[in-house]
């Protein structure tokens, strides 16, 4: 499916696995730069690896925890 965000960056909160995973999954099939927010940094940054590696597209994980403003607003800083 071509959703013509090719070069556009993406922020996937609790990306780090189930649906999350997924949906970083086909934005990155689509061309599009993933921020992988999780507060399970290591899977996150696991996955940033791998998508990263197989689509060819910029991928970062961020430690977040969406519940903590500081923390929400680093996460939109590093995007």
């Amino acid at each position: 499916m071509e959703l013509g965000l090719s070069g556009k960056t993406a922020i996937i909160t609790g990306g780090a696995g189930g649906f999350g995973s997924a949906i970083a999954e086909e934005l990155a099939r689509e061309g599009v730069n993933l921020i992988i927010a999780d507060i399970a940094i290591d899977p996150a940054a696991k996955l940033a690896a791998e998508i990263a590696q197989k689509y060819g597209v910029g991928a970062e994980a961020v430690h977040t925890d969406v519940t903590k403003r500081a923390s929400a607003q680093a996460m939109a800083d590093a995007a």
